[in-house]
């Protein structure tokens, strides 16, 4: 487990940068960016971006070595775990951005990108290691 672990922060780690640069440049490219006043629906598109690469480097390198179920299974899973921790960046974001009134690109940066990352990483670490890519596809297809 802690092979895998240390191989999911590395993909993770591609996929922060990859998020981050995408919604920075989404909001704050040239000053104003093309979604400047849509902070949440630069976040949605960058988290997108970042799933997308984030599928492909666990299931070909964190997890190569776990059991494969159906693509199609695997790929809807990843998706739903990822959508539940992008919910949780997107809540952190909208407290401090909308909530608390933090509009600086360093609150924004630091409620989605630190905090929310964080609390979402940690989910979706547990749910892809037990739901997604598990040791035995053929337990959790029948418990399903």
């Amino acid at each position: 487990m802690r092979k895998e672990l240390g191989k999911f922060g590395v993909i993770g780690l591609i996929a922060y940068v990859i998020d981050l640069t995408v919604f920075n440049l989404l909001r704050f490219a040239g000053g104003e960016g093309p979604l400047y006043d849509k902070p949440l629906t630069a976040k949605v598109i960058s988290v997108l971006a970042a799933t997308t690469f984030a599928y492909f480097g666990n299931r070909n390198w964190t997890f190569k070595d776990r059991s494969r179920s159906s693509f199609r299974r695997e790929y809807a899973l990843f998706f739903v775990f990822n959508a539940v921790g992008m919910i949780i960046s997107l809540s952190c974001l909208w407290v401090s951005h909308y909530l608390l009134g933090f509009e600086s690109a360093l609150a924004d940066n630091i409620s989605a990108n630190v905090i929310g990352l964080v609390l979402g990483t940690i989910f979706r670490f547990w749910g892809y290691h037990t739901w997604v890519f598990p040791n035995d596809v053929s337990s959790v297809e029948q418990n399903s």
